[in-house]
């Protein structure tokens, strides 16, 4: 611990409040460096804010969010969240930085989610209020906002859409949110018009580190995704972590583009500088032709991401300068090996690629001489096992790298010292005990163990998907198929990606009397569901007339899984394709499949080809 919770961090940075000693005994940062206060904290395009002017905001949010919680909820009884649905604005971090001040907890909303299944994340993590961005509105179309007694907020300072007060850019979408705002007793109102004006005082309160401040939902079971409960402590642990393994100082900045709504953001990106008396550049979004751009202009020296993104930015025109930037360290997960070191030599950096979750129960870092594919040698508790928790034995691996005994060495990869960082899931008791069970922290991740000792992330459990960083359940995807009226029976599962984790795949078992597939027809279909975002659109497609099934005929989900797209495994079924910027599915042919494999070579995931 850095400091006794994140308040006393932020009165630090501001130089209100230095503490007596750093995280070992020693004075270092901790004494309330001068300079902290007038170092710029926050970069938002032309925008700065030092430390004392992120603690003055986030002084305002706090007060806000205490005055909300008097009129709503004047005896304290309900959980004191506030929901945010937003791209990366300011707002969105002084929010983090009142709710330290206020003892409350932010609730990050992912934006690909809409309607009902927003209001249910809403309603299951007892939010108290919610602040959106106008753009955002009309995800909310149709939902039951009758729990957020706080009221509705719109986030209008920093929108690309700006609006103040009751001047909006898309009247039917914010008519019919105010509409049901209406009917539950409630208004929305400008976030700039609600906000104290300055100059805003401390509210000398001090939440306990074991105050919740994020619920970050994450990856969940087939009916609704989790939200995952992470305090003051573990944010200020991990940010301190993060800071020694990047070797960084009050002098660094980070650059911002991941989703704040996500755990890599907060705990890899802005923790550290908080931490450090650092600063960060955000990026509203990612976006590959403006990231050099960006590091540039932040003065960037780190960088944090997930997914795909290093080889986005790889597929940007190569130019003789690139390595000409201030950046000095990346700190991610989920990039090809290959993929890793084409960036490290594209932009001169040194990039660190490990394995990791937001439950934070493992963590395996690459140190020393490990081979491009492996994630590194596990701690002595981490093991692969088989569902009945018994160790499975070490994988073969044939010299030109294909995995020869998968079915043997597949398993879920579990931590059996303890549960690491993970602090539980919020009002989902059942699945926390799942996952917990035996005092162990079970991944729901695959992998498997070589002779040599290395472990190997082998994919996703049959029921989580990962595509672009972002995780999410198949059951919804699953649900909104079978709607379809010619489909009798339908599976939905995560297929590996060619370059970074998974692609959303379809298997369907037609009705009798439908007629035969159409393609068009279906792709038309999906577009046209609400609940599907856009990366919840399956990429794949397999029509079917059996399914692999138990005993008890259910589905065997990882039979289908291992089959994958592969003509030599489906048995003939038809397999279809849309790929990113296609209107339909069309057959998956023998020539895509042959360059699909040539590109998982070039990736160095040829391994997944054969899981």
């Amino acid at each position: 611990m850095v400091a006794p919770n994140a308040a006393a961090l932020l009165r630090r940075n501001a130089g209100r409040n230095p503490l007596t000693q750093g995280p070992f005994g020693d004075p270092g940062i901790a004494t309330g460096d001068p300079g902290i206060a007038t170092r710029v904290h926050l970069r938002f395009g032309a925008q700065t804010w030092t430390h004392a002017e992120f603690f003055e905001e986030s002084c305002r949010f706090a007060h806000l969010f205490l005055g909300w919680r008097r009129a709503a909820d004047p005896a304290g009884e309900r959980s004191f969240h506030v929901a945010i649905l937003s791209d990366n604005t300011p707002d969105y971090l002084f929010a983090f930085g009142g709710a330290a001040l206020a003892g409350a907890a932010i609730v990050g909303l992912n934006p690909t989610r809409r309607g009902e299944h927003l209001a249910r994340d809403l309603a299951h993590t007892d939010c108290l209020a919610l602040l959106v961005e106008p753009q955002h509105l009309a995800l909310l179309a149709g939902a039951d906002l009758g729990a957020l007694t706080g009221g509705v907020y719109l986030l209008d300072r920093f929108s690309e859409n700006s609006v103040s007060d009751d001047r909006f850019s898309d009247v039917d979408a914010i008519g019919e949110v105010a509409g049901a705002a209406a009917e539950n007793g409630m208004g929305h109102r400008s976030l700039a018009a609600a906000l104290p004006q300055q100059p805003a005082t401390d509210p000398g309160l001090d939440p306990p580190a074991d105050t919740i401040w994020a619920l970050i939902f994450t990856s969940g079971t087939s009916d609704a995704p989790k939200a995952v409960i992470c305090t003051q402590r573990r944010f200020l642990v991990t940010g301190n972590r993060m800071g020694m393994i990047m070797d960084l100082t009050g002098d660094d900045t980070g650059y911002l583009c991941m989703p704040l709504f996500h755990s890599n953001a907060l705990m890899v990106g802005w923790a550290p500088a908080l931490v450090n008396g650092a600063g960060v550049g955000l990026a509203r979004r990612f976006s590959a032709s403006r990231w050099l751009a960006d590091i540039r202009h932040f003065g960037s020296t780190y960088f944090n991401y997930v997914g795909k993104p290093l080889s986005y930015v790889l597929g940007t025109p190569e130019r003789p300068d690139d390595a000409e930037n201030p950046l000095r360290v990346a700190f991610g997960n989920e990039g090809a090996s290959e993929v890793v070191e084409a960036a490290a030599r594209r932009f001169g950096v040194a990039i660190i690629d490990t394995y990791g979750a937001t439950e934070g129960g493992i963590a395996v870092n690459r140190d020393g001489d490990v081979p491009p594919s492996a994630l590194g040698v596990p701690g002595p508790g981490v093991r692969v096992v088989a569902d009945d928790g018994t160790e499975l034995p070490r994988a073969r691996i044939d010299a030109v790298g294909r995995l020869l005994n998968a079915a043997q060495c597949v398993g879920e990869i579990v931590n059996t010292s303890g549960t690491g960082a993970f602090e539980g899931y919020y009002n989902n008791r059942e699945a926390t005990e799942r996952l917990t069970r035996r005092g162990w922290y079970w991944s729901g991740d695959l992998g498997y163990v070589d002779e040599a000792g290395f472990l190997y992330f082998a994919g996703r459990s049959a029921e989580w998907i990962r595509v672009d960083g972002e995780n999410f359940p198949a059951g919804p995807i699953e649900a909104v198929v079978r709607l379809h009226p010619d489909v009798a029976l339908a599976a939905v599962y995560g297929v590996p990606d060619d370059v970074a984790g998974d692609q959303v795949m379809a298997c369907l078992l037609l009705r009798d009397d439908a007629p035969p597939f159409d393609p068009v027809a279906f792709s038309a279909w999906l577009d046209a569901q609400p609940s599907l975002g856009p990366k919840w659109r399956p990429r794949y497609v397999r029509v079917t007339t059996a399914f692999p099934s138990t005993g008890t005929n259910k589905v065997v989900v990882r039979s289908l899984q291992h089959q994958k797209f592969r003509a030599d495994r489906c048995g003939g079924d038809p397999v279809l394709v849309r790929l990113r910027g296609e209107n339909v599915f069309r057959p998956f042919t023998v020539a895509d499949e042959a360059r699909l494999r040539i590109a998982f070579e070039a990736a160095g995931r040829e391994r997944f080809w054969e899981l």
